[in-house]
């Protein structure tokens, strides 16, 4: 008897790891992932060898399979398409110690240079040009992480892409995503209708609410990124339910929709790996994950473009230095994080402007160091030039009256007071040595950037934090959308569609 039971719970034993070992290969077989290269830069560790997640998450607007087509339209004179843009564009930051994120979405109408790259798997390639930010996802996602890399000083670790049907695999495989909206609306080109009021959006209707540009905000990219914020905040509140991670069927449906509908960069291309990830995010209070959206100014040459606005810098040397926008309690951050020091800078950065002159034999060093101090807010005047000739010790000369500037550019870039020097002119000037071959921070020195200004970083980024779950979308009120060739506001046109059914119905 007992030995028919050990024999019977030995063969139960080897079936359950059977089918652990197949749903694992199974997930990890769903999984799509491709290589970085080393474009996104690397994390520098905190001083208990911790180091911060930053994950470049991207939607594509790509119409690549028919299922893509049939959800995001546009295919019917070219059929299934090659290529994608990637519509959305959010920087995910986990800080080291896990206490709390930042999720900073870029408008893809934003315009910056993109660097040269080549598609690993297309082999499609670029020797760089200055155009709008999501076209980098046409050479491939690397290319996309080291175009927002280079736009905002930003390390980026990782990627997540998803398409439209992955939208909708995701959505349904949770049950659901609960929303709500400021009033009636239709939004005839994402096809969204919803009535007034909160609805558990599913499928379609989902992929229409995040897609929806002309139904909230001004109708435009700036104001989807708020109405995804929402979305996005309800799903990670539902994530961190124990209805959801308790259930084995939802967690199983949950692993298989998303390994189906992600691309990844091969940091992250195992399901160990994935599950890790997740972890790290469910340590994160939803009071302290902080949704903004990159501070933009008008394009001078496209009233339809944008470009980097005043605060975005600030925004990513938050992120950059790995800064909470919130405090313990969820609220907004003071002026300083709580690891400033307790003096600040005499002077702003953004007031000092410096020519780096590079004095090694190294190609781009001063470069690299300019590049390092307008990433950290100083002023965009900075310069850069070659030395008048080779020099063995790097020093940082400045005039008279500017002695407070120099200490805050040393302080930066961990130079000690020995490099400094007092001249004549009326100019700051930074000399690369020899001593300094490589890296942004002075060999030996005692770098610790100047904390960003928590309270400019999020002024006109539309900060809001993930525990803000009676938050409705604004529907535009203005004329953004059209039937029968006659504009409308969105309310109004769900008012005069009374025969299309709801997104919900």
């Amino acid at each position: 008897m007992l030995k028919n039971l050990a024999i019977g719970l030995s063969v139960i034993i080897v079936v359950t790891a059977g089918a652990g070992w197949w749903f694992y290969e199974h997930l990890n077989g769903n999984i799509h992932s491709v290589s970085l290269d080393g474009k996104g830069g690397t994390e520098k560790a905190d001083a208990f060898g911790r180091t911060p997640i930053n994950i470049l998450v991207m939607g594509s607007d790509g119409r690549t399979s028919e299922a893509d087509c049939k959800l995001g339209g546009g295919c019917s004179k070219t059929g299934v398409q090659t290529g994608s843009n990637a519509d959305v564009e959010m920087v995910l930051h986990i800080s080291a110690d896990r206490s709390n994120a930042t999720v900073m979405s870029i408008p893809r109408d934003t315009m910056t240079k993109v660097p040269a790259c080549q598609d690993s798997e297309s082999n499609q390639s670029t020797s760089g040009y200055y155009g709008q930010i999501n076209s980098a996802l046409q050479y491939g996602p690397a290319c996309q992480v080291a175009t927002v890399h280079q736009l905002t000083g930003i390390p980026i670790d990782h990627f997540v892409k998803l398409d439209f049907s992955g939208v909708v695999k995701m959505s349904d495989a949770i049950g659901g995503v609960s929303v709500c909206v400021s009033d009636d609306v239709y939004d005839t080109y994402s096809h969204l209708k919803l009535s007034k009021g909160s609805h558990t959006l599913k499928g379609d209707a989902a992929l229409e609410f995040v897609r929806s540009r002309h139904g909230f905000g001004d109708g435009s990219d700036l104001g989807r990124t708020t109405t995804q914020h929402i979305f996005l905040s309800s799903m990670i509140r539902k994530f961190k339910s124990a209805g959801t991670l308790t259930d084995p069927t939802a967690v199983y449906g949950l692993a298989d929709a998303a390994t189906k509908a992600l691309t990844v960069d091969d940091g992250l291309g195992t399901v160990k790996k994935l599950i890790s990830l997740a972890s790290d995010v469910n340590k994160v209070p939803t009071k302290r994950m902080t949704f903004t959206t990159m501070q933009t100014a008008a394009d001078p040459g496209n009233k339809d473009r944008v470009v980097v606005g005043p605060g975005a810098k600030t925004l990513f040397a938050t992120i950059a230095h790995d800064q909470s926008l919130t405090t313990g309690s969820g609220k907004k951050s003071a002026a300083a994080s709580a690891t400033a020091k307790p003096t600040a800078p005499a002077v702003p950065a953004s007031r000092i402007a410096v020519t780096v002159e590079n004095g090694t034999a190294v190609t781009g060093r001063a470069s690299d160091i300019a590049a390092t101090l307008t990433d950290q807010g100083f002023s965009s005047a900075t310069t850069t030039a070659n030395a008048p000739s080779p020099s063995a010790t790097t020093t940082l000369t400045y005039g008279t009256g500017e002695k407070d500037e120099a200490q805050t550019v040393a302080k930066t870039l961990g130079l000690a007071s020995s490099h400094l020097k007092q001249g004549t002119g009326a100019a700051l000037t930074l000399v690369i040595g020899s001593d300094w071959p490589s890296g942004t921070s002075f060999p030996g020195g005692s770098s610790s950037p100047a904390p960003a200004d928590t309270q400019a970083a999020v002024g006109g980024a539309h900060a809001s934090t993930a525990d803000q779950s009676k938050t409705c979308a604004k529907v535009s009120p203005y004329k953004t959308v059209t039937i029968d060739g006659v504009s409308m506001t969105p309310s109004q046109a769900y008012a005069a569609a009374r025969g299309t059914p709801d997104s919900d119905a």
